[in-house]
């Protein structure tokens, strides 16, 4: 079986890497033949929208696949008419434009910050009004790790945002003072199997993850979050991985963003769970029956961000798995991660502590 993965990052390599033991071929379509797919597996160089590379991407596949969702829609359409691309190319679709993502969980009953769309400076200020400040702006599309969006704290930060973000569609969401932010990461095969691993608590900087607990008790919320996930993946008929970020805010979950892929927040589960995020979204692509998703331990994935720390003084560190992607590296950009498993959360935390005393801040 040979699958293409549109997209080289860190992620498709481990999507690769995962699928290796099964005697699975890979190949990707990436802009940069130095991304990290590339050290894995064959690359074919080219832009995502480019419709020659796609069309060679798929020729050398039987199954198509993707690592982000910044990947064109109309493109991918045409490619998946004559191969099969999972997960479902309108799940992509919605989960580019943050309104459309909105009013997706709006439908679905599941709980969201209010929120407004702004083509106009006009139409913030109406926004900005109608929901209160604090609020956020953020670009409707191809925003990620804190990119295309400005907090509003008082009316003389609106004019600043939109001379910085205006001129592309915008929306104006609530700002939720939350008490922290979870994510749960599920998957569907295509024979509607279905399975979600735990709630995991999540930590950002500058809108970058850099810190996930796992597990994050709470069986209420995991019942919620868990009917939350069932229904976005049953209205797609999905297949693959997805993942949904929440903010805790008075006891409840408020939706914040999906991801139909793997995701940053799933990193722990390559070592802390009983089947990794990669291999069940492999596992649900290719109809095969789903992995346990439970936890082996308490576990923790610290993302390392612009600089690599030293590797010898994190390996000395018990219970770590160190994974470095093989990128040059630059401000703001994953350049690997490091995993903690551990036998109790109190000896989890430990580690945790000492190891961010080593990362750079």
């Amino acid at each position: 079986m040979r699958i293409g993965v549109i997209g080289a990052g860190q992620l498709g390599r481990m999507l690769a890497q995962a699928g290796h033991p099964y005697a699975l071929q890979f190949r990707f379509l990436d802009s940069s033949p130095e991304a990290p797919g590339a050290k894995v597996a064959p690359i074919v160089v080219g832009a995502f929208d480019d419709a020659a590379s796609l069309r060679k991407l798929s020729a050398e596949s039987d199954l198509l696949t993707y690592e982000f969702e910044n990947v064109p829609v109309g493109a991918l359409t045409d490619v998946a008419a004559g191969r099969p691309c999972l997960p479902p190319v309108d799940a992509l679709r919605v989960s580019q434009d943050r309104i459309l993502e909105k009013e997706l969980f709006g439908r679905l009953g599941i709980p969201t910050p209010p929120f407004r769309a702004v083509d106009t400076s006009d139409q913030l200020h109406a926004a900005v009004t109608a929901i209160g400040l604090p609020c956020v702006l953020k670009t409707r599309r191809l925003g990620y790790d804190g990119r295309g969006q400005a907090v509003l704290r008082r009316p003389a930060d609106v004019e600043p945002a939109w001379a910085r973000l205006g001129g592309v569609p915008l929306v104006l969401e609530g700002f939720v003072p939350f008490d922290r932010e979870v994510s749960i990461v599920g998957v569907r095969s295509t024979r509607g199997e279905t399975r979600a691993y735990p709630l995991v608590e999540n930590e950002h900087r500058d809108g970058i993850l850099r810190v996930t607990r796992a597990p994050w008790r709470n069986a209420r919320l995991q019942r919620a979050a868990e009917r939350h996930l069932r229904r976005v993946l049953d209205h797609f008929g999905y297949a693959g991985v997805l993942t949904i970020e929440f903010f805790v805010h008075g006891g409840r979950l408020v939706a914040n963003e999906m991801a139909p892929r793997v995701h940053n927040s799933g990193h722990w589960t390559i070592e802390g769970a009983a089947t990794s995020q990669f291999e069940n979204h492999l596992r649900a692509i290719l109809g095969w029956p789903l992995g346990d998703t439970r936890p082996l331990c308490p576990a923790a994935m610290v993302n390392f961000i612009g600089t690599m720390p030293d590797r010898g003084r994190v390996l000395a560190l018990p219970g770590v798995r160190f994974h470095d992607y093989g990128k040059v590296p630059r401000p703001g950009r994953k350049l690997g991660h490091a995993t903690i498993l551990a036998r109790t959360v109190a000896e989890r935390d430990r580690v945790l502590r000492r190891l961010l005393r080593l990362v750079p801040r």
